[in-house]
């Protein structure tokens, strides 16, 4: 099993929520698809509840007691406090997701978004999507400072300023949406 990938990710998910939203110093439900689990563990899709079993036991010392429950097309995970105020704590050397956001906040062109990848490093993709979501398919080609695809989107504000929007999927996520 993958279960590093997978604690990875939900330390990564939990950092977002908290710099788009704030440290509240209280528990966090995330939810996961069946596919994205399935992604991020190795595990085939009858063999999740006991792998987020054996992801609950292994990750305990650092996120506390987390829970899982299934929910329509997959589960929800919740971390206790003691999980949301250890990523809270240990969230040094997560500059990139900090000015990501930061950025996002104030209403940045496009190009100031794909300008800050490009601070961060000289390994920077960015496509052209043809579709009605999104703009741009940006990620960092080498996975550092992280591994996942920002789907950009450029849209018009009612006093015609532009906003730019993203969502964030692991690469097999977004490979199988199939933009």
């Amino acid at each position: 099993m993958e279960l590093d990938r997978l604690e990875k990710n939900l330390y990564d998910n939990i950092l977002e929520a908290q710099v788009k939203l704030g440290y509240e110093g209280r528990p966090m439900s995330l939810n996961y698809t069946f596919s994205s689990l399935c992604h991020l563990t190795g595990a085939e899709k009858d063999k999740l509840e006991p792998t987020l079993s054996e992801f609950a036991e292994k990750v305990s010392p650092v996120f506390g007691d987390i829970t899982f429950h299934t929910i329509n097309g997959g589960y929800c995970i919740t971390v206790p406090k003691e999980g949301t105020a250890y990523v809270y704590n240990d969230s040094d050397g997560k500059e990139f997701i900090r000015a990501f956001i930061g950025l996002i906040r104030s209403h940045p062109s496009m190009e100031e978004v794909i300008g800050l990848f490009r601070e961060y490093s000289d390994n920077v993709a960015v496509i052209d999507m043809v579709n009605d979501e999104f703009d741009k398919l940006v990620y960092f080609t080498d996975g550092k400072p992280d591994d996942y695809r920002y789907c950009l989107a450029s849209e018009e504000e009612i006093d015609g300023s532009t906003h730019i929007t993203y969502h964030r999927f692991i690469k097999e996520d977004y490979d199988e949406l199939g933009f």
